[in-house]
């Protein structure tokens, strides 16, 4: 495999913004870990399986309902009710256990990863496990997070601008602290509680309540997160565990500044790449006339200053382009003749994937996902801090960096704003140990050019887990089963027979650019939608 330089002006930008960040954080200090004894364990919910609400007639998958501590402080105090689908293993007599699978997010809902991604699985895990999913506290059937309504979502997403002007950062922060308060005066009963330590608790208790001693695990983006605290609290109870675009626990956690910056430049980097290769193939991009970056930054100044009005009556601006690219790009080179089409139909003022304002769908998403970072992740609050460095990482980032960092609260680049001015307690957050010491192996899956999980965040936490084990796709976009053949032929055999693959193992099947056209699926990337893609 040819070695990504690791060295390049932005990267050199984001390690500075970490010395910075691992100084201000010794100086003012983390949050506190309090020492308490051990409530009493909390009751293992009852199941009662039945038909899915709103499922055809001979559906295979059934649904139940959990219920859980709210505040796992009070383990016999209120509850929160758990949306829980599962299918039986298709071959009873060989079952092997149950197979968990988390979608990424935060904001997805688990139940619908499960119930769309199951089809897309080999025939050996759907012989082999009971596959099962759930929608986590705080998203859909589980009690939907609400800080923004639909209404302040729109205004302010519709205001936002793909090259901000002069007074975007003070606006950014002005707009992070109404969330923060919309978020403690709205939402106050359940933002607190939403955190990952909380969540992974639930899942011990799903484990109980499905009579397994240990958990077959698949967690991709945000769920490789869940799946890490999981195994650091219940390590005995990981039969297997397969975290595929991962993070890196620790930064995440504890330097989020850090680990914004380190987002920034893969999101951008990812972004040069695909416009470096319009540059090199015209014809099949057909976007740029040879010049793709000097026309992109011309095309969203183009969009602010006369939006396209869409179907819905609402604007597509250079702020909507950029919102949009953010999510596609994480498909990889397969996408990227139809990014250029949709670039070119912009041009022509044309309505595409790339041009649809975020809707009540993506805002109930976005909601989950700065609440739950928020309660997950502790920045210092100084204000000089959030300014100075908000504003370095939105420069540091120069295509998308301006119009995400500095724009209204939304997706994970840009929560600084918001979790900087968080108003609400932590007890849902994890603080302790990420080794997960005394767990079965973990493979862990790093994409080289992933857009949204920077692969450095891989090589950390299979470096960071006391028995991780790294699996590399050279490749670009986000995540690797089912983007990679050989990727997922490795991990579905350590899945199923807990057999690791080689340590240094690289997969480098990358699906190529082709012309628009010859494929039939959909292309759109939905923020609000994860499912386990079909292997091509």
């Amino acid at each position: 495999m040819q070695k990504r330089s690791l060295d390049g002006p932005r990267t050199r930008v984001v390690r500075g913004i970490a010395l910075v960040l691992a100084a201000a954080t010794a100086l003012l200090g983390a949050a506190p870990q309090a020492v308490a004894a051990a409530p009493p364990a909390p009751p293992v919910p009852t199941l009662s399986w039945g038909p899915c609400a709103g499922a055809a007639p001979g559906d295979a998958f059934e649904c139940a309902t959990a219920r859980v501590p709210l505040d796992y402080r009070d383990p016999a105090g209120r509850t929160l009710p758990l949306a829980v689908t599962r299918r039986l293993a298709a071959d009873r007599t060989h079952r092997t256990g149950v197979l968990l699978l988390h979608p990424g997010g935060p904001g997805n809902s688990g139940v619908d990863f499960a119930r769309n991604s199951y089809e897309n699985l080999p025939a050996s895990l759907r012989d082999s496990f009971d596959v099962v999913g759930y929608d986590m506290r705080g998203v859909g059937r589980s009690g939907q997070v609400e800080c923004w309504n639909d209404q302040e979502y729109s205004a302010a997403v519709d205001a936002a601008r793909g090259v901000p002007g002069p007074g975007a950062l003070r606006e950014a922060v002005r707009q992070g602290l109404d969330f923060a308060t919309a978020c403690r005066q709205r939402a106050a009963d359940l933002a607190p509680y939403i955190g990952t330590g909380s969540n992974a608790r639930d899942i011990d208790l799903l484990r109980q309540a499905l009579g397994e001693e240990q958990l077959t695990f698949y967690g991709r983006s945000f769920g490789s997160y869940v799946g890490t605290v999981y195994a650091a609290r219940f390590p005995r109870r990981v039969r297997a565990m397969v975290l595929d675009g991962a993070y890196d626990p620790r930064t995440y956690a504890d330097l989020p500044y850090a680990y914004d910056a380190a987002q920034f430049t893969a999101l951008d980097g990812a972004v040069d790449r695909f416009l470096d290769w319009c540059a090199r193939e015209p014809v099949l991009c057909g976007f740029g006339d040879g010049r793709p970056r000097e026309a992109f930054e011309e095309l969203k100044r183009v969009l602010d200053a006369d939006p396209v009005v869409t179907p819905s009556g609402r604007p597509a601006s250079g702020y909507t382009l950029a919102y949009r690219l953010m999510f596609n790009i994480n498909s990889g080179k397969e996408v990227w003749p139809y990014l250029g089409q949709a670039l070119r139909a912009a041009q022509a003022r044309q309505t595409s994937f790339l041009l649809n304002p975020p809707s009540p769908g993506s805002f109930d998403f976005l909601n989950v996902n700065l609440a739950v970072e928020c309660a997950d992740r502790v920045y210092p609050k100084s204000p000089l801090l959030l300014g100075a460095l908000v504003g370095a990482e939105a420069a540091s980032a120069p295509r998308l960096g301006p119009p995400i960092g500095l724009g209204p609260p939304t997706y994970d680049h840009n929560h600084a704003t918001t979790c900087a001015q968080w108003q609400t307690e932590r007890p849902s957050r994890y603080e302790g140990s990420y080794r997960a010491a005394g767990s079965a192996p973990i493979l862990v899956l790093g994409t080289t050019g992933d857009p949204d999980t920077p692969y450095q965040d891989a090589v950390a936490l299979a470096r960071t887990l006391d028995n991780g084990r790294l699996l590399t796709f050279d490749a670009e976009g986000h995540t690797a089963y089912n983007r990679s053949a050989c990727a997922s032929a490795l991990a579905t055999r350590y899945l199923a027979t807990l057999e690791l693959p080689a340590r240094g193992t690289v997969c480098a099947d990358e699906a190529p650019p082709e012309p628009p056209g010859l494929r039939t699926a959909g292309i759109e990337a939905d923020e609000t939608r994860d499912v386990i893609p079909a292997l091509r």
